[in-house]
């Protein structure tokens, strides 16, 4: 459905990025809807200490970074601590590239649309430093893509140039329960159609 929704307005020159793990599927149907070259761009949450669901920010490729200082503050966050789930969040990033890569190259961004795409949009935080990212990478143009999201992070999303959502329902509470099946997609399925996406 949201390939289908993308489609309707096909973006010049395109490049799918699906975020790591659960983003990988739908970008893949997406990348399939628009006939566009599938990448990941590699996020990772940064979690509030004792209750990492809670999003106090996200890293990603390139040293990229957003906090959301309301978590930090409402959460009392020490320096100290952000400090450390960054540095531990960093690495993770550094090993999923490599992983989901296998030390190729990132698809060349510059003049192109990327269009990002994630399973869900909650608080925002990794979808804003995938898409800043994706700007400091040279794509002309950035648009968000998610099939749910929260309707307060979508009225303030300015990360994009253009954001598609299937659905922002007032009682979002989290992406899990707006999917039939959210079990977790593990690296060896964003693998799997990672490269079936190249050979195809």
């Amino acid at each position: 459905m949201l390939g289908a929704r993308i489609g309707e307005e096909p973006p010049g020159s395109p490049v799918v990025l699906g975020l790591p793990r659960g983003g990988v599927p739908v970008a893949a149907e997406v990348a399939n809807a628009i006939d566009a070259p599938l990448d990941v761009l590699v996020v990772r949450k940064l979690g509030v200490p004792g209750h990492d669901e809670v999003a106090m920010g996200a890293v990603g490729e390139d040293g990229a970074i957003v906090l959301n200082p309301a978590i930090l503050d409402a959460a009392g966050v020490s320096e100290a601590e952000l400090r450390r789930v960054e540095r531990r969040e960093r690495a993770e990033v550094l090993q999923r590239v490599d992983r989901f890569r296998s030390r190729r190259p990132a698809v060349g961004l510059s003049g192109r649309t990327a269009v990002v795409v994630d399973d869900g949009i909650a608080t925002g935080a990794t979808a804003r430093v995938a898409c800043r990212i994706a700007r400091a990478r040279g794509a002309e143009r950035v648009v968000m893509a998610a099939p749910v999201a929260a309707p307060d992070v979508l009225d303030s999303f300015e990360d994009a140039d253009a954001v598609v959502c299937l659905l922002a329902p007032r009682s979002f509470m989290s992406v899990g329960l707006h999917y039939l099946d959210f079990t977790q997609v593990e690296d060896a399925e964003v693998i799997e159609i990672l490269e079936g996406l190249r050979r195809g």
